[in-house]
């Protein structure tokens, strides 16, 4: 056969060896195929080369004895990633730490006991008209106290305009209304329900409102109403409107007549009082007044020094009151130099509508123990009529 029919051997068959000089045939070495994933990586160690300058000859590659691969490799750009991983590995067995990246390149990290932290950078915002947010300073002592002495300020300022303009707390005095009001009772007034007068704030000095009353209306026939005694315009006093302007009052023989009329009166019952005189027996009754009004009363029997009188006319302008504890009380029977006499409209302070709270004569504010001992619970919250 000629030499140009002769077959041709393959580019990758394996090609004859040639005898070394001693006659020796070298050992046939085969390329061995690549590893598959069967074999474990461990078997495999291939330290990759570094990149040197070029007057620096490469070390020799290190290669294992246990498997051995000659292959060529088709694609060189997978050697990248094994270099770097290289020399890192080099790093680190070369000082002992590891490097970090970041955008300045690498840098070690610091093995001590500082933690690492993040540089902050300032976040950058748009610029949004408004007031800038504010972070909540932390309370101090100060400011805790000032904020505590403002809120006491303010109730006390509260409860002062209340007063004035609206409501005013009252204590009974005496026994001159029993059996519906009884000393120690603490009574809250209304001051519009007749009208604001220069007598209804109940401070010391009296308002600048002029004479008469401001949004005023009359009282009804039976109202209990707090005044200013005429005599002097500064006691209070508290009594119930039995007669309005026009009204001709008078008593006899220890019952009331309004307008020549006597006033229905029934007894219901006895019982037991103490005055200045000490306990004697009272009566008890049940008065009923033009207009449809009722309400308990008590006296001590017919012969008082007030159970005979003459005719009172009410001027215009003025009412006529009377102490449900018919004789013992001061009221406009008594002339106004002694007395209170007839009282102006402008006197008046307010309608007495409930009993908010009640103790028995002798307790004291600054006696504690008596808030208790003293107490009448059985009282409070009553509404008055």
């Amino acid at each position: 056969m000629s030499e140009d029919h002769k077959p041709h051997a393959p580019d990758d068959a394996p090609q004859p060896v040639a005898p070394d000089d001693h006659g020796v045939m070298p050992t046939h070495i085969e390329a061995m195929p690549e590893a598959t994933s069967s074999a474990p990586e461990s078997d495999v160690s291939v330290e990759a080369p570094v990149e040197t300058s070029a007057d620096v000859e490469p070390p020799a590659p290190v290669v294992s004895a246990d498997t051995v691969s000659l292959e060529p490799q088709d694609d060189p750009a997978p050697v990248a990633p094994v270099v770097a991983a290289a020399a890192t590995a080099a790093a680190v067995t070369a000082d002992g730490k590891r490097p970090i990246w970041s955008d300045q390149g690498d840098a070690p990290f610091d093995d001590g006991d500082e933690p690492l932290t993040l540089r902050e950078k300032p976040i950058k915002t748009k610029n949004i008209k408004g007031p800038k947010p504010t972070r909540p300073s932390e309370p101090t002592a100060g400011s805790e106290t000032l904020e505590i002495v403002k809120t006491i300020v303010f109730a006390l300022l509260i409860a002062f305009v209340l007063r004035v303009l609206l409501f005013q707390p009252f204590t009974i005095p005496s026994a001159s209304m029993e059996p519906n009001l009884y000393e120690g009772d603490y009574i809250i007034v209304s001051k519009w329900s007749y009208g604001y007068s220069k007598f209804s704030s109940g401070l010391p000095i009296n308002l600048p409102v002029g004479e008469g009353r401001i949004f005023g209306s009359a009282p009804e026939r039976g109202d209990i109403v707090v005044f200013k005694l005429p005599r002097d315009d500064k006691t209070d006093y508290i009594k119930r409107v039995i007669g309005l302007p026009g009204d001709q009052i008078q008593m006899i023989a220890n019952k009331l007549y309004i307008n020549g009329t006597a006033v229905q009166d029934v007894v219901i019952g006895e019982s037991e009082a103490a005055d200045v005189f000490g306990p004697r027996s009272v009566v008890r009754g049940r008065e009923t007044l033009p207009g449809g009004k009722s309400f308990n009363t008590q006296d001590f029997g017919p012969g008082g020094d007030l159970d005979d009188t003459g005719v009172y006319t009410v001027p215009a302008g003025y009412y006529f009151m009377m102490g449900d504890n018919r004789d013992n009380s001061i009221d406009s029977r008594v002339e106004q130099s002694a007395g209170v006499g007839f009282v102006p409209a402008q006197n008046l302070v307010g309608k007495a509508q409930i009993i908010a709270f009640s103790w028995e004569p002798g307790a004291s504010l600054l006696n504690p123990v008596s808030w208790f001992t003293k107490i009448r619970p059985s009282r409070f919250f009553n509404v008055l009529h």
